[in-house]
């Protein structure tokens, strides 16, 4: 690295959605590698436990190239292979861990999370997964690198500070209205001992409710599962169709759950309004690469 110093990034214009007077989360960082300047999103309240390393990537500061341009971290989406590993090196370098500490997800929108230990480290990217359809992981490993995959999805974080145990998940609308930020806790709880009151909880950038337009059959779906909260999380337009607000619909789900309002950072990042930044499916039409979100727990 040229410099070890982490500092706030103003040369990135980003697009923040105003919110319910909180102030603006994730904050956006940047660290100088021998490669250059590397930005990354970060939260202050997972920062304040002391317990975790996290981050939420950007497009940029990677090696990829055209529409995977910079830091593409996919490998099913054609870029070439060597490009994707020199990118995961430099998010190595971020998080200070080792190239072969990451373990992912198989992501298939599904609520399966599976427990993972030392046994896996490297899996989706030094070796074969050996599973399938896993949308979150947890582990009270130290040095192990959870990692799952976006592009207008939903990242949820988790941290418990008094069992030293973390998870991070994947929730799409599926996920969400299957309620995965539960589904997590509920793991939690059975391997860890888990008490939601003593977790810290963090929803990531994602698309926003002005960006995502969804059908009736999916509104319908929301309204079966969140019949208190309709006017909250949709807006019917005179098309028919339905916009969907994602983070308070997961904002919910994870307060029901039993999370404390205090210990729940809710993103203000949108990657659908901020495609120079971030990766956004909806955005580029499909023609993309992928974010990375990455937790892991302090030696």
């Amino acid at each position: 690295m040229k410099e070890e110093s982490r500092r706030d990034n103003n040369s990135l214009k980003l697009i923040r959605k105003q919110k319910r007077g909180q102030e603006s989360v994730p904050i956006l960082k940047s660290i100088s590698l021998d490669t250059g300047e590397f930005p990354y999103f970060s939260y202050p309240l997972l920062e304040q436990t002391g317990m975790v390393k996290h981050c939420f990537t950007t497009r940029q500061g990677g090696k990829s190239q055209g529409i995977f341009a910079s830091l593409n971290l996919s490998f099913t989406r054609g870029d070439e292979r060597e490009a994707v590993e020199e990118n995961f090196r430099r998010v190595s370098q971020v998080l200070d861990t080792r190239y072969d500490d990451f373990v992912f997800t198989d992501q298939t929108h599904t609520t399966n999370v599976r427990r993972v230990g030392k046994e896996d480290a490297g899996k989706g990217l030094v070796k074969e997964r050996g599973y399938s359809d896993v949308d979150g992981l947890i582990t009270n490993e130290p040095g192990l690198v959870l990692s799952t995959f976006y592009a207008d999805c939903v990242p949820l974080y988790f941290a418990d500070v008094k069992n030293r145990a973390i998870g991070l998940s994947h929730s799409g609308w599926r996920g969400t209205v299957d309620r995965m930020g539960r589904v997590t806790l509920e793991a939690m709880r059975r391997e860890f001992g888990t008490n939601p009151e003593n977790v810290v909880c963090a929803i990531g950038p994602s698309i926003c409710q002005d960006c995502y337009e969804v059908g009736e059959d999916v509104a319908e779906k929301f309204i079966q599962e969140f019949p208190s909260y309709k006017q909250e999380i949709l807006i019917e337009k005179e098309t028919g169709k339905y916009q969907l607000d994602l983070w308070r619909a997961n904002e919910i789900i994870l307060l029901e759950a039993g999370i404390k309002k205090e210990h729940l950072s809710v993103t203000d990042v949108c990657t659908c309004c901020n495609p120079k930044v971030l990766f956004s499916h909806r955005a580029s039409q499909g023609r993309r690469g992928n974010l990375g979100a990455f937790l892991s727990i302090k030696f």
